[in-house]
């Protein structure tokens, strides 16, 4: 790698001043003349340059000065003030250290690069940050087979300089294979995506779920060499899910490289036949659906006006039954209790999906789970699908409550049943809890009743992954509302068998798996210290004045 003039020219210079700095030149001299007088004899009045390098190599005095240089040069990095040259990326402050990772032999990899974006037009006319300038970054998050990856950040461009690298680990479906290496057939019936985010994080912090994108990653079964490059085109979310906001480069390799290669007609006919099976699945539940609906309408007319939400648009735009947003979720170590769970969910941020215009409308958006993870906020639906989900796993009988609030605002929260019946509200948003007591309008007037302390007014169905019940009771208030879920006559059931076909565990399917839950990177103990000492400081400024 060659460097331009000015480039090298600098360096030489860099490198000077520091020899000056240690006085390397006369300690050189020292000792060329101390070797000379004590090794050289005096017939030998000529010294050829091998000599003088041999000399100083054998007294160790090359050594010293290249560990002294690198030294001096680490302390000089970090305590160098002036402004280095403009840069056309982000310099780590420290050298990157290239960590060599332990690949195990007997197992099949994945290893994804990507190689840089384009066409993320709108950030054409974006400046070029300077130095230690705090701008606008894109960060891309990744989730395979229970495995969660994240990119360094990379300033906004309409080019981004990612170039970051991911080994992922094709996992065997059953546990007594586990250390059988997956051939090219097993990968074939392996239908999960490689599920790609893209965030963007702006000057104050504040982050927005710019992509979110299924990568069909079998194609590098059939591919020469078991590599293979692909240009993805993201594509927006919400209400711009059909605009592309860019491409990323794409490599693809297979780690160790297989054997034998499938070929092209056999990677497409499978994934043809999985798209026929899924849209198959899904318009057969669909027609279920539709009538399911028709027979609660015929219960009660009125019924129309009720929120039974069957199906929900995910960030991409595309419709999913509502029961595939929620999953049993085991947080393993991370959380403790179902409480610590419920306040965990509750310090994700509140944030309704955007609306393009006024009017004062609701832009239906229920975010797969790892965006929503990754963007570290959410509406109150993905707070309801995550707090459900943690719930299911830790073994609690939860549900999903799809309703109102005061002055009919569109709500979610969480329900929980115990087992002697005791029906339990979560606020999602909130971490608080409150027991229902139901208000029987039968009662006599003098009859005290309990009087509710939740928000909620009205519900209309309430699901988890394997039920959907939509609310017949004759008033769909929650105060009055009998929560026996297994009284037809009170809660209309939808069929499990129907949902199970197009919800995990079910067979092929179009639902993106759930990633797990990650440790925070964050110290809680140096960040709690650090956030006492500001303040302290702050505390007495303000006394000051």
């Amino acid at each position: 790698m060659s460097l331009p003039p000015e480039k090298a020219s600098e360096l030489k210079q860099i490198i000077h001043q520091q020899l000056l700095k240690m006085d390397v030149h006369g300690r050189i001299r020292e000792v060329l003349a101390e070797t000379i007088r004590e090794e050289l004899a005096p017939e030998h009045q000529q010294l050829s340059t091998e000599d003088l390098i041999k000399a100083l190599r054998q007294r160790g005095i090359i050594d010293d000065v290249m560990k002294e240089l690198k030294f001096v040069t680490d302390v000089n990095e970090k305590e160098r003030t002036s402004a280095p040259k403009p840069s056309t990326h982000f310099v780590d402050r420290e050298p990157p250290v290239l960590k060599k990772t332990n690949i195990d032999p007997t197992r099949r990899y994945l290893y994804l690069q990507v190689l840089g974006g384009k066409a993320f037009l709108e950030h054409l006319q974006e400046p070029e940050p300077l130095p230690g300038q705090i701008c606008s970054t894109f960060t891309l998050c990744l989730h395979f087979r229970n495995q969660r990856f994240r990119s360094k950040p990379v300033p906004c461009a309409c080019e981004p300089d990612f170039h970051d690298g991911f080994l992922l680990e094709v996992h065997k479906e059953s546990l007594g294979d586990g250390s059988k290496m997956v051939d090219a057939t097993t990968m074939l019936s392996i239908c999960d995506p490689v599920h790609m985010v893209l965030i963007k994080t702006d000057t104050f912090g504040e982050t927005t779920l710019v992509a979110s994108y299924f990568l069909e990653w079998r194609s590098v079964l059939a591919a020469e060499n078991g590599i293979t490059n692909i240009a993805v085109e993201l594509l927006g979310v919400g209400t711009e899910s059909n605009v592309s906001v860019g491409v990323l480069n794409i490599r693809l390799e297979m780690y160790p490289q297989l054997n034998k290669m499938l070929s092209s007609e056999i990677t497409s006919t499978q994934f043809t036949l999985e798209r026929q099976k899924t849209a198959e699945k899904e318009r057969l539940f669909l027609v279920y659906a539709k009538q399911w609906w028709r027979e609660y309408l015929q219960i009660r007319p009125t019924h129309n006006v009720r929120l039974v939400k069957i199906f929900a648009q995910d960030e991409n735009g595309v419709n999913r039954p509502v029961c595939s947003f929620v999953r049993p979720l085991r947080a393993g170590r991370l959380l403790d209790t179902p409480r610590q769970a419920a306040r965990f969910v509750s310090v994700l941020g509140y944030e309704r999906a955007p609306v393009i215009g006024g009017g004062g409308g609701k832009q239906e958006q229920w975010c797969t789970l790892l965006a929503f993870l990754c963007r570290n906020k959410g509406d109150c639906e993905d707070h309801s699908n995550l707090l459900c989900s943690l719930l299911l796993g830790f073994g609690l009988e939860a549900f999903v409550c799809v309703g109102t609030k005061a002055k009919g605002v569109p709500h979610t929260w969480v329900m929980t049943c115990g087992t002697d019946g005791t029906i339990t509200f979560w606020e999602s948003l909130t971490g608080h809890r409150y027991i229902h007591r139901p208000i029987n309008p039968d009662d006599p007037p003098l009859v005290e009743q309990p009087k509710p302390l939740y928000p909620y007014r009205t519900i209309g169905c309430v699901f988890n992954h394997q039920n959907f019940f939509g609310n017949c009771q004759p008033s769909d208030a929650v105060d009055v509302c009998v929560f026996d879920l297994h009284d037809e006559s009170k809660w209309k059931p939808m069929s499990g068998e129907a949902i199970k076909s197009v919800c995990p565990p079910g067979a092929t399917s179009s639902v993106p798996p759930f990633p797990p839950l990650c440790a925070s990177a964050i110290d809680a103990a140096v960040t709690s210290n650090e956030i006492e000492l500001q303040l302290r400081i702050l505390v007495s400024e303000h006394r000051k004045h």
